[in-house]
C-alpha cells in the first residue's frame, strides 16, 4: 500500500484508545504521570543530597519543593503531548506521518522544559540530543540510507576519548565536572603541563627496598605459586624503570601502570555491584542462594576490565612516548586517549559512547563561542531538548523498533503502559510499519465513537 499523507480517523481511535473522551484521557495520563514521576525524582534526590552531604536546612525547606518542581516538568511532558496529540486531530481533520508524534511532542516538551529548574536543562538537552541523534542513525539505517559500522561505539568512544584528553593536558582545555572526573580516573599524575623536556625534570631517585639475598636472610624453601607469582610482581614493580619526565615519583612506569589498573578495576567492580543491590533485595528471603551470583556476575568484571584497562593503557601509552620523545607533551594524550578508547571492547555501549560524544561536542561549541568564533543563541538548550524528544515521540509512535528499548520500557511506565495502546495498525499506511513489534494488537473501541468504513477497505484521501 503506498504511503497516505493524511487519515481521517480521530484521536480516540489512534490514540486515547482506552477512553473516547479527550479531557478524561488527558487527565488519566497526568495522573498516571503524576504519580511515576514523584517515585522517580523522590529517591533521586534523596540520595543526591545524601552524597553532597546537605545541611539540615536543605532537607527542611528545599528538598520537597525541588522534588515537585521536576516532577511537575515530566508530568507536563507527558500529560501536554496527548493535549496536543487531540488539537492537532481537530485542527487538521486528520493525521498526517509527522502529527501524531513529532507535531504533539513539539510543543508540549518545550513548555514542560519551562517549568524544569535552568540548572537541570542542559543535562536533560545533552541526554535526550543523544538519544535522538541515535534514533536518526536507526532510522536511517532501517532506510538504506547509511550502513552501521562494524563496532563503530568503539571507534566514536576512542575518537572521544583521544579529544577529551587532549584537552584535559592543555591549559584551559577542560574546567568543572569534566576535569575533576578525569582527575579522579587518571590521577593527579597526568594533571595538564605544557611541553616539558627531560633536561628540565628534576626527578626524585626511587626507594629501593634491600635484596633479602644481600642482606643474608634466606628465602623460605617451601613457596606456593601464588607466593612466587607475587614475589615477581613486585621485584618487577620495585626496580623498574621510570623516566625523568614522569610526574608519577612515588612509583616506576611498570608499577604505575599496574596500580591504575588495579585501583580502577576495583572501582568498576565495586559500582557494578552496587547498581545491582536493589534488585537483589527481593530475593533475600525467597532465594537467598541467588544472592552470591551479584558478586560473580559477569558484568561486574566486564566493568572493572573497562575501567582498569582505560587508565593502564593511557598510563603505559603515555610513559611510552615519554621514553621515546624524551619529552612530556600534551600531544600524546591524543594517540594516548584512542589506545586507551579500545578498552570499550570489555564493556559496549552506545549509550556510553553517544552521552561522551555529545558532551564533547558541547565542551567545543563553548570553547567557539568564547574564541568568538561560534554564535550564541539564547534559550538554545530549551529548543533543542523539545525537537530531540520530539524526534524521539515520532519514533515512539510510528517506528518504535527504532527508538532505545529503556526508552520505550521508560515511556510505558510514565504512561502506566497507555503509550502501547494506540492503534498502530491504522499508522502502517505511512509505510514505518508502526505495528511491526506489537504482534497485530488491535484495540476493542466503542462503536458509536469511531469511523465507519467497510470490513477491509482501504483509507482512501478525500
Amino acid at each position: 500500500m503506498a504511503a497516505l499523507s493524511k487519515i481521517p480517523h480521530s484521536c480516540y481511535e489512534i490514540g486515547h484508545t482506552w477512553d473516547p473522551s479527550c479531557v478524561q484521557s488527558a487527565v488519566d495520563v497526568a495522573r498516571g504521570a503524576l504519580e511515576v514521576s514523584f517515585k522517580i525524582y523522590a529517591p533521586l534526590y534523596l540520595i543526591a543530597a545524601v552524597l553532597r552531604r546537605r545541611k539540615k536546612d536543605y532537607y527542611l525547606k528545599r528538598l520537597l519543593p525541588e522534588i515537585l518542581w521536576s516532577t511537575s516538568f515530566l508530568t507536563a511532558n507527558g500529560s501536554l503531548y496527548i493535549v496536543f496529540f487531540c488539537l492537532l486531530r481537530k485542527l487538521l481533520g486528520g493525521f498526517h506521518s509527522w502529527s501524531a508524534g513529532f507535531g504533539s511532542a513539539l510543543p508540549a516538551s518545550y513548555i514542560a522544559i519551562l517549568l524544569e529548574r535552568k540548572s537541570r536543562r542542559g543535562m536533560l538537552t545533552i541526554y535526550m540530543t543523544n538519544l535522538a541523534t541515535e534514533t536518526l542513525f536507526r532510522m536511517a539505517v532501517t532506510r538504506g540510507i547509511v550502513k552501521p559500522i562494524r563496532h563503530g561505539e568503539v571507534l566514536l568512544f576512542c575518537t572521544t576519548a583521544s579529544l577529551y584528553m587532549f584537552f584535559f593536558r592543555s591549559k584551559d582545555g577542560l574546567k568543572g565536572f569534566a576535569f575533576s572526573a578525569l582527575k579522579f580516573i587518571i590521577g593527579k599524575e597526568e594533571i595538564p603541563t605544557h611541553s616539558v623536556g627531560a633536561e628540565q625534570i628534576s626527578s626524585r631517585p626511587l626507594e629501593r627496598t634491600e635484596d633479602p639475598q644481600a642482606s643474608g636472610e634466606r628465602p623460605p624453601r617451601s613457596r606456593t605459586l601464588v607466593a612466587r607469582i607475587r614475589e615477581l610482581l613486585q621485584s618487577i614493580c620495585k626496580k623498574g624503570p621510570r623516566h625523568r619526565c614522569c610526574k608519577h615519583c612515588q612509583d616506576n612506569c611498570i608499577s604505575y601502570c599496574v596500580k591504575g589498573f588495579v585501583r580502577m578495576f576495583s572501582i568498576g567492580y565495586l559500582i557494578q555491584c552496587c547498581l545491582k543491590v536493589p534488585s537483589a533485595f527481593r530475593y533475600v528471603f525467597t532465594k537467598p542462594s541467588r544472592l552470591p551470583a551479584l558478586f560473580y556476575n559477569k558484568e561486574n568484571f566486564q566493568l572493572g576490565a573497562f575501567l582498569g584497562s582505560f587508565v593502564s593503557i593511557y598510563k603505559g601509552t603515555s610513559c611510552l612516548l615519554r621514553w621515546l620523545r624524551n619529552i612530556d607533551d600534551e600531544l600524546h594524550a591524543l594517540i594516548a586517549g584512542f589506545l586507551a578508547g579500545m578498552s570499550m571492547f570489555f564493556y559496549k555501549s552506545t549509550s556510553i559512547s553517544m552521552y561522551l560524544f555529545s558532551k564533547l561536542v558541547e565542551t567545543m561549541y563553548f570553547k567557539g563561542i568564547e574564541a568568538g568564533r561560534f554564535p550564541y543563541f539564547p534559550h538554545a538548550d530549551t529548543v533543542l531538548y523539545a525537537i530531540s524528544t520530539a524526534i524521539c515521540f515520532q519514533a515512539a509512535v510510528m517506528e518504535v523498533q527504532n527508538l532505545r528499548p529503556s526508552y520505550w520500557k521508560f515511556l510505558c511506565r510514565l504512561t502506566k503502559g497507555r503509550f502501547a495502546l494506540m492503534n498502530r495498525q491504522l499508522l502502517d499506511v505511512f509505510g514505518t510499519q508502526a505495528s511491526r513489534d506489537f504482534k497485530g494488537f488491535a484495540p476493542k473501541l466503542d462503536p458509536r465513537y469511531t469511523t465507519v468504513l467497510p470490513p477491509g477497505a482501504d483509507i482512501q484521501l478525500g
